[in-house]
């Protein structure tokens, strides 16, 4: 595995992402190191007041900063999330909300991502940091 663009995003979508962000409709169109995106459709993500659920927004900020953490760990290590806020400063309710995911800290043992989610119209709707702890790849059975 190389940190090229091209053979990260070809990564992530082999790899996936989970059943959850499967669920949810994420799309991955930029991958790497420095920068990751997805987004996500508002439709079929709502709460009952039919605006995207705060939940939704925290599952495209964990998805992308696990994922990138993952590149970044490399092979061998994984990965995981030990800490996640989210702070919403608008509402989506209608179309498509993109997640921006760039790196405040990429450490041997633990890194540090924002994740800035905005509406089609390019209005910041969510804040989330994530930090995640690299170890060893458990041993299969």
């Amino acid at each position: 595995m190389t940190n090229r663009t091209e053979d990260a995003l070809a990564w992530v979508m082999e790899r996936g992402c989970g059943a959850l962000a499967d669920k949810m409709g994420l799309e991955f169109t930029e991958f790497s190191v420095d920068r990751a995106v997805a987004r996500m459709p508002v439709h079929g993500n709502t709460q009952p007041a039919m605006l995207l659920h705060g939940g939704a927004y925290v599952v495209l900020g964990e998805s992308l900063g696990s994922m990138a953490a993952n590149l970044h760990a490399g092979v061998g290590k994984l990965a995981v999330g030990i800490e996640i806020n989210a702070t919403h400063n608008r509402s989506a309710t209608a179309g498509w909300v993109t997640g921006v995911c760039t790196p405040i800290h990429l450490g041997r043992t633990l890194t540090t991502h924002e994740i800035v989610v905005s509406d089609d119209q390019g209005r910041r709707c969510s804040t989330i940091r994530i930090t995640n702890l690299i170890k060893e790849m458990p041993a299969t059975t």
